[in-house]
């Protein structure tokens, strides 16, 4: 009968021994915890670069061994009117409110102007290029836009809209 009632005690003991355990720490299991497993950065740090081979949610922007993408969004009135506020707010501050290069902070960018989007290179290349430019900037001395304009729709309103500017700045 002793034997039985000691039985009977171990087995009611050992959980709480167990428990006890683990509450002082003798075993340590590491807990998921979904802050520590997912990918950070630092303040002022550029953002994690995307996985290789992944297309975004909205379809590849475009494909870079493919060359200059084809525009696919029409130069209506919707498109010209989220380009002109979305160049207002993004690009106008070095290009200027008009695309001549002469926005409120390029007077401080002595070393590299700002281009005039009326002339030059801005006319002649490609709705492609020019939205490649916008996406990846230009080393030294634009810096890229695609985290600014982060959907390839808003980026190609804005070339929509820069090519408005042209027409009404054409002679």
């Amino acid at each position: 009968m002793t034997k039985r009632l000691i039985l009977i005690l171990a087995l009611l003991a050992l959980p709480l021994i167990v428990g006890l355990l683990f509450t002082y720490d003798v075993i340590k299991i590491e807990w998921i915890s979904l802050m520590e497993i997912q990918p950070s950065f630092n303040p002022q740090e550029d953002p994690l670069p995307l996985p290789p081979n992944s297309v975004p949610i909205q379809g590849a922007a475009y494909i870079p061994k493919l060359g200059a993408p084809v525009n696919p969004v029409a130069a209506d009135e919707t498109s010209l009117a989220r380009g002109e506020q979305l160049y207002q707010t993004h690009c106008a501050l070095c290009h200027g409110p008009e695309g001549k290069g002469n926005g409120p902070f390029s007077a401080f960018l002595v070393k590299n102007r700002p281009a005039n989007l009326l002339e030059g290179n801005a006319v002649t290349q490609s709705d492609g290029a020019m939205f490649m430019v916008i996406t990846d900037g230009v080393a030294e001395r634009m810096p890229a836009l695609k985290e600014n304009l982060p959907t390839p729709q808003s980026r190609w309103d804005v070339v929509n809209f820069v090519r408005s500017l042209q027409k009404k700045a054409a002679p």
